[in-house]
């Protein structure tokens, strides 16, 4: 299985967990701070704050929370100036690894990412080392036992979708990122309760990595993931599904 849906199965099974560390909440209310300062406070007339909240409200975050981090962004309130910055490098294997950042630091996040990147096997690359590898793509992941197939292939095509690829108990619907809210409704409006509903960046190509490799490469995912200031982290890596097992 691909890097990115592996990896976002992995990390709906330990979400829980990570949003009693507060750790969730912190990274939306950047991001929704961060939205707002630079498209705005109004979300009809701003898609990436409109989908920092829906992100917020699908983690069951207060509407206060939600304001105030708006009102942060816009100025009505003070708050800590983020910059928004991306890191670049290789892991275990060679796997091409983006990493997105919002820090008030930046000598103290890219010493930590660096310190990640090592411990873990791999190391940082140069601005645009590995970008050109991903593509930004809108990314729509729905239960196979709670949608129709048929229906599914239908509904997504006709409301402008790119792809539908099959994987082992999911379907993920690819998207350009300038209609990802189309057929996200589109298909919500049929009922259909996405596990995963989000603008990504999914690789071009994957490399498949042995059990250590494998070890090591999602050792540094959840590592990279961890820290404050990165939103997210996209890789190439694939893991076949026997290895999965094998490492639990």
């Amino acid at each position: 299985m691909s890097g990115h849906s592996k990896w976002s199965t992995i990390k709906r099974k330990k979400g829980a967990a990570d949003a009693k560390r507060g750790k969730v909440f912190s990274k939306l209310i950047k991001e929704i701070t961060v939205s707002a300062r630079m498209g705005g406070g109004d979300q009809s007339g701003n898609p990436r704050l409109r989908a920092a909240i829906l992100a917020g409200k699908a983690e069951n975050m207060p509407k206060d929370n939600i304001d105030r981090a708006i009102k942060k962004g816009t100025g009505e309130l003070e708050g800590v100036a983020y910059e928004e910055t991306a890191y670049e490098g290789y892991g275990p294997g060679g796997v091409a690894i983006l990493v997105q950042v919002l820090t008030d630091n930046k000598n103290r996040t890219v010493s930590d990412v660096r310190h990640i990147f090592t411990k873990n096997g791999g190391n940082m690359g140069e601005a645009g080392s590995v970008a050109w590898l991903f593509d930004k793509k809108g990314f729509v992941v729905f239960d196979k036992g709670k949608v129709d197939e048929e229906a599914l292939m239908e509904w997504a095509l006709e409301a402008g979708a790119d792809d539908i690829r099959e994987q082992e108990n999911e379907w993920e619907v690819i998207t350009s990122p300038e209609i990802f809210e189309q057929v996200r409704t589109a298909l919500e409006e049929k009922q259909w309760i996405p596990q995963v509903a989000e603008v990504t960046m999914l690789p071009k190509n994957t490399i498949t990595l042995n059990a250590k490799q494998a070890e090591q490469m999602l050792r540094m995912m959840e590592a990279l993931e961890d820290h404050e200031d990165v939103q997210n982290v996209y890789a190439n890596f694939d893991i076949p599904d026997q290895v999965m097992e094998a490492l639990g």
